[in-house]
C-alpha cells in the first residue's frame, strides 16, 4: 500500500490537502473522485512525509468523540465544543489540528469539510459519519455512535495486545535459554571429549550449532534481518499482499479467528453508516475499506457492482465466501424485516464477544506449544551432553 499526498479542490471550490493510501495511482485517483475532490497536484509520499502527519489513535478518537457528544448533548454549540476540546488536547500536534478545525468552523465551514482538510489525521469513516450527521441534524447522536465505535476498536486492540504479552515473554525466554545452552553449556561439555571424532551423531550436530552461534553469529543476524526486510518489501507487491491477505482469512487455525474479527468490525461499521442515512453503495465502500485487507477489497468490488445492479446484499456477500453463512443469513433477515442496521449492530456485539473468546483460546494454545518447544530443545541438549557427562563421571570413579 502506497501513500499519495495531494492538493485538491473540493465540491465548494476550496483548496484541501491530505494523504490517501492506495495500491497505485489509478486507485488513488478513483478514491479522490469518490471523495468529490478535483486533484490539482499529487505525489507519492516517502516514509518521512507519511510519518510527519499526525494520525489520531483509536483511544484519542474515542476521547474526542465522547467529549463532543457530551458537550453537544448538553446544549453547547459546535464551535464552543471544539474550542473546549482543543484546549483539552495534551499533544501539541493534535492541539494544532483541532485549533485549525476550530478556526475554520468559526468562519462558517462545515465540521466534515474541515476534517476532510486533515484527511491524513482522521479516518475516512469518521469524516463520512460526521457529514451524514450534519446533513440529518443529528451530529450529537453520530458522535455518541462514533465514541462507542472507537471504544470497541480500542478494546479489541488492547485485548489482542494484552493476550500476546505472555507468549512473547515465553518466546524471548526460550530464545535466551537456547542461546545460553549452545554458547555456554554445550562448549564446556564438548571439551570433555578427548577424541571428538567418537562423539555421537546428535552431539556432533549440537556441537556444530554451538560453534556456528559462537563464531558465525553475525550470519544469523544478517539472515534474520534479510528475511524481515524481504517480507516487508514483498508485502508492498500487490499480488503477494493479496495472497497473504487471502491466507489470513482462509488459513487453518487463525483463519476463523480473523474472520470473526473482520465480521464484527464490518457489521458494526456498516450498521453505523447505514443508520446515518448514507447510500448502501457508499456504506459498503467505507465498511470494507476499514478492514484493510486487499483480498476483501477485491471481493467487495464485485459486491458493490452487484448491489448497484439491484442484487440483494445478502446474496452478493454470500458469494464472496468471506463471512460465515450465519452472518449472511442475518443480513438476509435484516433486509426482509427492514431492520438491517439494528440486526447488524446486534451481530457486531455477538462477533466481538466471539473474537475475544477465540483470541483467548488461540493464546491458550500458543503457551503449551512454546513450552513444549523449549522442553524439546533442552532435552536435545541434555541428550547431546550426556555421553560427555557420563564419560567424565566414569573417569572420576576409575581414577
Amino acid at each position: 500500500m502506497k501513500s499519495f499526498s495531494y492538493v485538491a479542490q473540493d465540491a465548494r471550490s476550496r483548496q484541501v490537502k491530505g494523504i490517501i493510501n492506495a495500491e497505485n495511482e489509478q486507485e488513488f485517483l478513483q478514491k479522490a473522485k469518490e471523495k468529490g475532490l478535483y486533484v490539482k497536484d499529487y505525489k507519492e509520499s516517502d516514509s518521512g512525509d507519511a510519518k510527519s502527519i499526525y494520525k489520531f489513535s483509536t483511544k484519542e478518537l474515542n476521547f474526542c468523540c465522547r467529549q463532543l457528544s457530551a458537550m453537544l448533548t448538553s446544549g453547547l454549540t459546535l464551535v464552543k465544543a471544539i474550542d473546549i476540546l482543543t484546549k483539552e488536547q495534551e499533544n501539541e500536534k493534535a492541539r494544532a489540528i483541532w485549533q485549525d478545525i476550530y478556526e475554520n468552523v468559526q468562519k462558517g465551514e462545515s465540521f466534515s469539510s474541515t476534517l476532510e482538510m486533515h484527511a491524513g489525521s482522521f479516518p475516512d469513516f469518521l469524516i463520512s459519519m460526521v457529514g451524514a450527521g450534519e446533513s440529518s441534524g443529528s451530529l450529537d447522536i453520530i458522535m455518541t455512535r462514533m465514541s462507542d465505535h472507537y471504544a470497541k476498536e480500542n478494546k479489541l486492540k488492547n485485548t489482542i495486545r494484552g493476550a500476546m504479552i505472555y507468549p512473547i515473554i515465553l518466546l524471548v525466554l526460550c530464545v535466551v535459554i537456547v542461546i545460553f545452552l549452545f554458547t555456554v553449556i554445550m562448549p564446556t561439555f564438548i571439551d570433555m571429549f578427548e577424541d571428538k571424532s567418537k562423539m555421537p551423531l546428535l552431539t556432533k550436530i549440537l556441537a556444530a550449532i554451538s560453534d556456528f552461534l559462537k563464531t558465525k553469529w553475525y550470519v544469523l543476524i544478517i539472515i534474520v534481518a534479510g528475511a524481515f526486510f524481504g517480507i516487508r518489501y514483498a508485502l508492498k507487491v500487490p499480488s503477494f499482499r493479496k495472497k497473504v491477505d487471502r491466507m489470513l482469512i482462509k488459513g487453518p487455525g487463525f483463519g476463523p479467528l480473523v474472520t470473526k474479527v473482520y465480521t464484527g468490525r464490518f457489521s458494526r461499521t456498516l450498521s453505523s453508516l447505514y443508520s446515518s442515512g448514507l447510500p448502501m453503495v457508499e456504506c459498503l465502500q467505507r465498511a470494507s475499506a476499514i478492514l484493510g485487507n486487499s483480498y476483501v477489497d477485491e471481493k467487495f468490488e464485485t459486491v458493490i457492482d452487484e448491489v448497484k445492479q439491484g442484487e440483494p446484499l445478502s446474496s452478493a456477500i454470500t458469494r464472496t465466501e468471506i463471512f460465515e453463512p450465519m452472518f449472511c443469513s442475518v443480513i438476509y433477515v435484516g433486509e426482509e424485516s427492514g431492520a438491517l442496521d439494528t440486526i447488524l449492530e446486534k451481530s457486531s456485539d455477538y462477533y466481538e464477544e466471539e473474537s475475544d473468546s477465540a483470541i483467548q483460546r488461540l493464546v491458550g494454545m500458543l503457551e503449551p506449544i512454546l513450552l513444549i518447544f523449549m522442553g524439546l530443545i533442552i532435552g536435545m541438549v541434555v541428550c547431546g551432553i550426556y555421553p560427555a557427562l557420563y564419560g567424565s563421571l566414569e573417569s572420576i570413579e576409575n581414577g
